[in-house]
């Protein structure tokens, strides 16, 4: 059990928090903060930091892998692959996990052990929330429920870079039982949208260059309607006006990011398609 035991010390949770990182030193202690005294251990694959990134992991008693880069899925998998404990979960190096989140792993992860031969199948999902300026949005890019907390060999990372995603990987075609917890993931992901929109470009790069490779084509109306339409959604849809200015910008932000997105894969298109005649002759 989590709760106290001897002198009211909480014995730690049979669970690894998986972490991929470089140079997070803005973020990274309070995450390791918000996952300390409870989780059975911390597990860190970094590629390359050069500021007090790994001084603070180590300080917190985490395991850190040192590892080159291999893309979002490829690196978050190599993090997962090296959990020892029975379950796992998995963040990111700017996700930080409130209270009542806390208190709902446990609960989870409790009342599944006392049911082993069931435990297996199940998972959980979080809701994470943008923290900007020391706010939580409750309306922009709300919910985004992320799948997370997982029993150790039965999930595995997945998706096109840089959009990852975790899944369930059940034995004989079992079906995976997927639960909602209580609580909060605070993502603090920026200072700032002018660094989210900076930010933005480079995933918009890697996942216009992807989609390429997928052999997904670019399109004139998409570039027009697409970016309209997911301004629309997070202020219509998601109602990111009741944020302030700050829903505003994370609307504008998001239509901005579906923009480039498509504009480059256009240009890709062009651009490759160019190469392969030049190289014909």
């Amino acid at each position: 059990m989590w709760g106290g035991v001897g002198l009211g010390v909480p014995e730690p949770l049979p669970i690894s928090i998986a972490i991929v990182c470089k140079n997070s030193e803005r973020t990274i202690g309070e995450v390791l903060e918000s996952v300390s005294g409870w989780a059975g251990e911390i597990v860190a694959v970094d590629s390359g930091s050069t500021d007090a990134t790994l001084d603070l992991l180590r300080a917190h008693g985490a395991t850190v892998h040192e590892h080159k880069w291999l893309g979002h899925v490829k690196t978050k998998q190599l993090a997962l692959d090296r959990c020892t404990q029975d379950w796992v979960l998995c963040l990111d190096a700017d996700e930080i996990v409130d209270d009542e989140l806390r208190d709902s792993i446990r609960d989870f992860i409790e009342d599944e052990d006392a049911n082993p031969d069931a435990a297996h199948r199940a998972s959980a999902r979080v809701n994470r929330k943008i923290r900007y300026r020391g706010r939580l949005l409750q309306h922009a890019w709300q919910p985004e429920w992320r799948l997370r907390l997982v029993r150790r060999g039965y999930a595995s990372w997945t998706g096109l870079d840089p959009h990852d995603k975790l899944e369930p990987r059940l034995p004989d075609r079992q079906k995976a039982r997927v639960y909602d917890l209580a609580g909060t993931l605070i993502h603090d992901s920026f200072e700032s949208f002018a660094d989210q929109l900076a930010k933005d470009t480079g995933y918009a790069r890697l996942m216009a260059s992807n989609l390429h490779d997928a052999g997904k084509r670019g399109s004139r109306a998409r570039c027009l309607i697409s970016p309209a339409g997911a301004f629309l959604k997070q202020m219509v849809l998601k109602q990111a006006w009741r944020d302030g200015r700050a829903g505003w910008l994370a609307a504008l932000a998001t239509a901005s990011a579906t923009l480039q997105k498509h504009a480059m894969l256009l240009e890709l298109e062009q651009d490759r398609g160019t190469d392969r005649t030049n190289g014909a002759g």
